[in-house]
């Protein structure tokens, strides 16, 4: 691997992860927030992770696994490795308490300010636990950015706006519960920054654990597992969360539209 698609790479997954500074920022300015937009660019995101899982880098790692195993062995190891990496991601949902997971909060940045005062312990703890959930289901999205711009820089940008477009929410998450708490924007602000933060540092893990281990195989089964990583966090995460701050037909337009672009741009940039 040259190191200047290395640095490329890991620039990228540092951009996805920093993107819930903008969660962050937009949870200060709630009142000119636009939902149905956020729901939009969810379901748009959700349709570049779904496309590009499917159609890119499940077969990518099909043909690879199958070139090392050969065809029947490589589409077992293929499909095994694809639901590895949704069991692996669907466990880390379970080993959080609910109240915690990102995945399932419903968070509304005006509400808690209507409940809540400052200085409140409840949301001050809301918000460092958000921040703790989200910074460990990022260390697979960081790691599924890398291995994508390592293999291919179109597809790696790719997947690098659709995973920071998911984790604008997930800043909101971290920011608003601890602005409400403290009144403290800058707090909040480096707090939500922080839980992005292990996005790049799944990266380098998994570069530093895979780097001398590096051959078809691993490349494979790696990608496998982050196909079935991304569909997960799309069908579990994206779609709930766009129905939930725009209407229906918003998110499935958005769904549309993101496998549209994702499909047109690795048509033009083949």
């Amino acid at each position: 691997m040259e190191i200047n698609n290395v640095l490329f790479a890991f620039g990228l997954t540092i951009f996805a992860g920093l993107a819930t500074g903008i969660g962050s920022l937009m949870s200060f300015f709630s009142k000119k927030f636009n939902p149905k937009f956020l729901a939009a660019s969810l379901g748009f995101s959700a349709g570049v992770m779904l496309y590009v899982s499917m159609i890119e880098i499940f077969v990518k790692a099909r043909d690879a696994l199958e070139g090392a195993l050969g065809a029947k062995p490589g589409y077992w190891a293929t499909l095994g490795a694809f639901f590895s990496g949704i069991a692996i991601i669907a466990l880390i949902d379970k080993l959080i308490p609910n109240y915690e997971n990102p995945h399932e909060m419903h968070f509304d940045p005006k509400e808690m300010m209507k409940k809540e005062g400052p200085n409140d312990k409840k949301l001050m703890r809301m918000g460092l636990f958000s921040a703790l959930a989200i910074g460990i289901h990022n260390f697979p999205e960081g790691l599924a950015t890398f291995m994508a711009a390592l293999s291919d820089p179109t597809l790696g940008i790719s997947i690098a706006v659709a995973i920071a477009i998911h984790n604008i929410p997930e800043g909101v998450a971290v920011s608003a519960p601890i602005y409400y708490a403290t009144k403290s924007k800058k707090k909040a602000f480096w707090l939500s920054l922080l839980s992005g933060v292990s996005e790049p540092i799944g990266a380098l893990i998994g570069y530093f654990l895979l780097k001398n281990l590096f051959n078809d195989v691993t490349f494979g089964i790696v990608f496998a597992s982050v196909a079935g990583i991304m569909v997960y966090i799309s069908l579990d995460e994206l779609l709930p969360t766009a129905e939930e701050y725009g209407e229906h037909h918003i998110a499935i337009g958005g769904v549309i539209a993101g496998m549209v672009v994702m499909a047109l741009s690795l048509v033009l940039m083949a």
